[in-house]
């Protein structure tokens, strides 16, 4: 399932879901092209193993990680996300707390992962964590919105629009099946951190509640009275 847009306008500009994408494209095009990918990794990527054992830098790449890619798909698919869903959440939170919001979740996403796996010497990038808490953070806030999605199913190929809560189930529901399916293998996922990606939905869900702007939370209270 590919989502290509959705039908929810915001009334504010999404300064920061703009200003990440431009930032993620400019540290992909601008410094990991240049010096090249794989060194690119051994520079600024994360590895667990080394936050585990504490050595020099690992913490600072838990947040430079966030914003390489292993390359053109991986920077493409997640930005799409992005934008289709970020500006949406930036609305719901205000532009500092948005910016706030995607990094945390972003963290919460890498730690579970070195929580999993702590002596795991393969390098992660990617945005794709931090994407996964703006997802959580959608469907708490628009879990009805219709998102025009593409299902490529060969010559049965479709698009149609679906409730965001459908198709963001549905994205879930991949990520937990494709871990279990590794957890079975005993594999791991082929350089996809899915359980990543699900502790940042997770932690989406929950902290849209902290973030989301406080008149926000003080409508929803008096429509509940």
């Amino acid at each position: 399932m590919i989502p290509l847009f959705d039908d929810n306008p915001t009334h504010r500009t999404p300064v920061f879901t703009f200003a990440l994408i431009a930032l993620n494209v400019l540290v992909f095009v601008g410094w990991q092209m240049t010096v090249g990918l794989d060194q690119s990794v051994m520079q600024a990527a994360f590895v667990p193993v080394e936050l585990v054992k504490g050595e020099p830098g690992a913490k600072t790449h838990l947040l430079t990680s966030m914003f390489m890619h292993g390359g053109w798909m991986h920077l493409i698919g997640n930005m799409w996300f992005l934008w289709i869903f970020g500006d949406n959440v930036e609305n719901e939170t205000g532009h500092i707390r948005f910016l706030t919001f995607y990094v945390l979740t972003g963290v919460v996403a890498t730690l579970a992962h070195t929580w999993w796996e702590p002596a795991s010497q393969v390098p992660l990038v990617g945005a794709s964590g931090a994407i996964s808490g703006v997802l959580g953070g959608y469907l708490v806030k628009h879990p009805t919105v219709p998102i025009r999605t593409l299902i490529p199913l060969g010559v049965f190929t479709r698009i149609v629009d679906v409730p965001a809560f459908v198709f963001l189930f549905v994205w879930i529901g991949m990520q937990v099946v494709s871990q279990l399916a590794m957890n079975a293998r005993h594999t791991h996922g082929g350089g996809v951190a899915y359980l990543a990606h699900i502790a940042g939905f997770i932690a989406g869900v929950v902290l849209i509640f902290v973030f989301e702007r406080p008149a926000d939370r003080d409508d929803e209270r008096r429509r509940r009275r």
